[in-house]
């Protein structure tokens, strides 16, 4: 193998594992631990 194919194979695993965590990460933040999206609980049930 060239080099330049073995840096091709490097980069695009590098590019999916950062990937990956993004969206993991997007998703992580945007639900709670019981699975319900934050942006859509009503804020007057978390103030009781």
């Amino acid at each position: 193998m060239l080099f330049g194919d073995i840096f091709y194979i490097v980069s695009i695993v590098l590019f999916v594992y950062l990937t990956f965590g993004i969206v993991r990460n997007y998703y992580r933040n945007k639900f709670d631990d019981e699975g319900r999206r934050i942006d859509m609980l009503d804020k007057d049930k978390e103030d009781r």
